[in-house]
């Protein structure tokens, strides 16, 4: 039997908030006891300098997200990183209720909405299935890339560049050689961003304009 896999460390009681980072990290796992992947990253993504990280799961277990003091994170740092599995073909609950509420109309998208105008968005994510999987002859029935357009319209929505994305597949039976390189990528991505070689060739993000007829402001006694 193997033995458990240990709980990640906890994350630093400072708030993840402060000023000066060059990128968010949003990592998102309901269970990090569960994680081998994930945790890893997390793990790596915490040893970057100048990379913020949110513990998503462990700084909000009620769901009751600080809407202003994420928008404020935000607002500091360059680039967002979002760090997940990918569970029934989309992120995490959590981390959908997240995005759900920070990314406010008439803050991040819409009329008046250019807070993340510029920046840049950066998707790093696990499959329990195997690349293999996710073709028309696997039982995922697509490419991954059929999964992206969510993650990639929200950037545009808000006028971020939606980055290349990092994808380690079958992560249940990635082995431990694989797994040390994948987080030495992912941390060496991290601090080496923006001075990535594709980046260059990715020109400015797509910039989507909301009429305000559309997303009419709400009325008090919506809330």
């Amino acid at each position: 039997m193997a033995e458990p896999v240990p709980p990640a460390a906890p994350a630093p009681a400072a708030a993840p908030h402060a000023t000066g980072a060059h990128a968010y990290v949003v990592a998102a796992h309901p269970d990090w006891r569960e994680s081998r992947v994930n945790r890893r990253l997390l793990q790596a993504a915490r040893s970057v300098p100048g990379a913020r990280v949110l513990d998503l799961y462990g700084r909000y277990p009620d769901y009751a997200i600080d809407v202003a003091a994420e928008q404020q994170a935000l607002e500091a740092a360059p680039l967002l990183v979002l760090l997940h599995p990918v569970q029934w073909y989309a992120m995490p609950a959590l981390l959908k209720l997240w995005v759900d509420e920070v990314f406010a109309l008439g803050w991040a998208y819409g009329p008046g909405g250019t807070a993340l105008r510029g920046k840049d968005l950066w998707l790093v994510a696990s499959t329990g299935g195997s690349e293999a999987s996710y073709h028309p002859q696997g039982y995922n029935r697509y490419f991954f890339d059929a999964f992206l357009p969510p993650y990639e319209q929200t950037a545009a929505l808000c006028g971020m560049r939606f980055l290349p994305p990092l994808l380690l597949h079958g992560a249940h039976r990635v082995d431990d050689a694989a797994l040390h390189v994948h987080a030495e990528t992912f941390a060496q991505r991290l601090a080496s961003w923006p001075r990535w070689p594709e980046i260059a060739e990715l020109g400015d993000g797509v910039s989507c304009e909301v009429p305000t007829g559309d997303r009419p402001a709400p009325h008090p006694e919506d809330h």
